[in-house]
């Protein structure tokens, strides 16, 4: 408890841009969250005043960490799954816990649970060991996605392989080296979507909107709050899907459940995440309780917020990193401010570096084409320093 303000401590592993606006929400309730950082330079430990350096991967550092927390959370999945085990032992309060987060660290264990629940379909999959399991698995039909078990993020740890030969070189590349891996059948793919829900201890739940999520290279660069043109009654059982799973699982805190639109017009569940989400990003400035609120309020078990639209569109923009040259980032920020003061900005203050998600814009209205237009060319702007005259 803080002595000062009488309120609980929410200690959140991890210093990126996920722990920077879990603190910024933090403010406004007048709650303290103490961040465990790898550096210092890391986007969080930037902004928030109660920081310890220390490894997420160090049963000390960790539990040095929770000493100081009234409850711990993380923004990332990498710590592993017995050091959370040691904090519960030990009579520290984490959420999401061990036993949920494992959905979302290791992708054979989210398989095979999602099998044995029935309550929502999945692409064909198969656990491989090596390229003779692949070939087997393809049955002579390519390409084939071939993914780590763990560790993946930002299509890291994801491969598509179009022949048996190519299945034989990632077999033996040196960064599969150590990992399960499985293989997944490429599937007629429409779009992508996305539903973010919150559970509370108490078992309280809300979502927001089903969102479609615009990916490049294996990247988020665009997320569409509510997706459109998906059915009422399609987003309702997608988000009755997400609830039940979130309750199935045990999840407290926030859960992003990454769902494949087949040609066909069915949903695949593609990947779990076990705290905000990139694809909720666009709830700070366009629903009533942005997801890092919500989350606060499930893992301290408070009553959750509304998680409603403020508008009929919401469209949130990725900005990312590209190479040097144009304006410096102060001065695009401020023509940008200046031609769309519609746009919200987010910088997360992290290094440059291209392809690297160093913030993102958000824009809400009623004209979705409109909103696409702005955000896309804001973010472009501020990667490249070049402003799109048209």
């Amino acid at each position: 408890m803080d002595k000062r303000t009488g309120l609980p401590v929410v200690g959140m592993v991890g210093g990126g841009q996920l722990s920077r606006m879990t603190h910024q929400a933090a403010i406004a309730l007048g709650q303290s969250v103490r961040v465990m950082s790898v550096g210092a330079d890391e986007s969080a430990a930037l902004v928030a005043h109660d920081v310890q350096i220390g490894s997420h991967l160090n049963a000390d550092d960790l539990t040095a960490f929770a000493a100081e927390c009234d409850v711990v959370t993380f923004d990332h999945e990498h710590v592993p799954g017995a050091l959370i085990k040691h904090l519960e032992d030990s009579g520290v309060k984490v959420f999401p816990g061990s036993k949920a987060l494992l959905h979302a660290q290791d992708k054979l264990v989210m398989r095979r649970r999602i099998a044995a629940w029935g309550g929502a379909q999945q692409p064909r999959w198969e656990r491989v060991r090596n390229a003779a399991d692949i070939e087997e698995f393809a049955g002579g039909t390519w390409p084939v996605v071939i993914k780590a078990a763990t560790g993946g993020y930002d299509g890291k740890g994801v491969w598509i392989v179009r022949d048996a030969a190519e299945a034989a070189q990632v077999v033996a590349d040196s960064q599969t080296a150590g990992f399960e891996m499985l293989a997944e059948e490429m599937v007629p793919l429409r779009r992508e979507v996305a539903a973010m829900v919150a559970r509370s201890t108490f078992g309280q739940v809300s979502a927001w909107p089903v969102v479609e999520t615009v990916q490049q290279d294996g990247i988020c660069v665009e997320v569409i709050a509510p997706a459109p043109q998906l059915s009422a009654s399609a987003a309702e059982q997608i988000t009755a899907m997400a609830i039940s799973l979130a309750h199935e699982l045990d999840v407290v805190g926030v859960m992003a459940v990454e769902l494949f639109e087949t040609t066909g017009g069915e949903f695949l569940i593609n990947e779990l995440a076990m705290r905000p989400h990139n694809s909720g990003h666009w709830s700070i400035d366009g629903a009533v309780t942005s997801q890092f609120e919500q989350h606060l309020r499930a893992v301290l078990d408070y009553p959750l917020g509304a998680s409603t639209s403020r508008a009929p569109y919401t469209v949130m923009a990725n900005v990312l990193g590209g190479d040097e040259g144009g304006p410096g980032i102060d001065e695009r920020v401020h023509h940008l401010m200046a031609r769309w003061p519609e746009i919200k900005i987010h910088l997360y203050g992290k290094q440059v570096r291209p392809g690297r998600k160093i913030g993102h814009v958000t824009a809400y209205g009623d004209n979705l084409d409109r909103l696409r237009e702005i955000t896309s060319a804001a973010a472009t702007y501020l990667r490249t320093g070049v402003l799109d005259e048209h």
